[in-house]
């Protein structure tokens, strides 16, 4: 796979952009990270430094800008969805040329149709997932914990050449990257994961161990509900696999949804609750537990 340099900018570099924007900076293409002015002056100053046990300690250069200004091959947005209306002001579609592939790195499964209303037709999108566990402790000080980081890459409508590009460059920088077919399988395989254990885990104020255990009944039938309607919207889910993945994860496993109500920051419990009641109700899809759930953390005031 040859090394083709590419200029990326980086929409929000927090655990998950801070720490692409290292590596890819680190690989030789050119990076620009959009951010307000203290966290610019930061990592203009200091760099984004990186400590990772699968990538070594290292501090990478980058170029920072408060909204985009210039083409770029790839713009990736890596904000939160609490955040991500606020946050495209710094992508203004001006920006955005058919050149550009836009690709989210979001949770949930609506974000997709908003960001093409949002930018219209011309500008492709490029969905994608990631599994990694990396946080910034402080602007420009990234914590790469896990000893993996691997993207889903996707777009039903992405140039298949233009993705295999940021693939290739996302894998040179030692990220393993798939470029799979079929946006709503990609979504929704992320979506049947993460819903069961951002509820749960955020509701009980548990870790993943705790809930396994001790609140197994509800898991399993949350995760055969998330899975009749990813099924329901076309993308087969096993809910056996999907017990079978929380039950090989560490026992002290939090969500990121957990982690963001311990903080007292704002949760994404519409992108990801929310959007798992809307997608029921349009398919017929039954979901008592959900629904229960959901109401529950709006009344505790998420």
């Amino acid at each position: 796979m040859t090394n083709e340099r590419l200029t990326v900018a980086i929409l929000g570099p927090g655990g998950v952009g801070g720490l692409l924007a290292a590596l890819l900076s680190r690989a030789g293409n050119r990076v620009i990270c959009l951010a307000g002015e203290a966290t610019a002056q930061t990592l203009a100053k200091d760099g984004i430094q990186v400590t990772s046990p699968r990538f070594g300690d290292f501090t990478a250069r980058v170029e920072t800008a408060p909204t985009l200004q210039e083409p770029v091959d790839a713009a990736l947005i890596a904000v939160k969805h609490t955040t991500l209306t606020a946050a495209l002001d710094r992508l203004p579609p001006t920006a955005l040329t058919p050149g550009t592939l836009l690709v989210p790195f979001l949770n949930g499964v609506e974000h997709p149709a908003a960001l093409r209303a949002h930018y219209g037709d011309t500008v492709p999108v490029a969905p994608a997932t990631i599994r990694v566990e990396s946080t910034r402790v402080a602007p420009g000080v990234i914590e790469h914990g896990s000893p993996f980081a691997e993207v889903d890459l996707t777009g039903d409508t992405a140039p298949r050449e233009r993705l295999n590009s940021l693939a290739g460059a996302l894998e040179w920088s030692g990220v393993g990257t798939r470029v799979l077919p079929d946006e709503t399988a990609v979504l929704w395989a992320k979506m049947s994961f993460l819903a069961p254990f951002a509820l749960l885990t955020t509701r009980h104020g548990l870790p993943l161990g705790e809930i396994r255990t001790h609140h197994r009944e509800q898991l399993t039938a949350l995760v055969e509900e998330t899975a009749a309607v990813a099924t329901a919207a076309g993308a087969p889910v096993d809910p056996a696999e999907t017990l079978h993945r929380y039950d090989a994860f560490p026992p002290a496993t939090k969500s990121s949804m957990q982690r963001d109500a311990e903080a007292g920051r704002p949760l994404e419990l519409d992108a990801i609750g929310g959007a798992l009641l809307r997608a029921a109700e349009r398919h017929g899809v039954p979901t008592p537990v959900a629904a229960e759930l959901v109401e529950e953390l709006r009344k505790a005031g998420h």
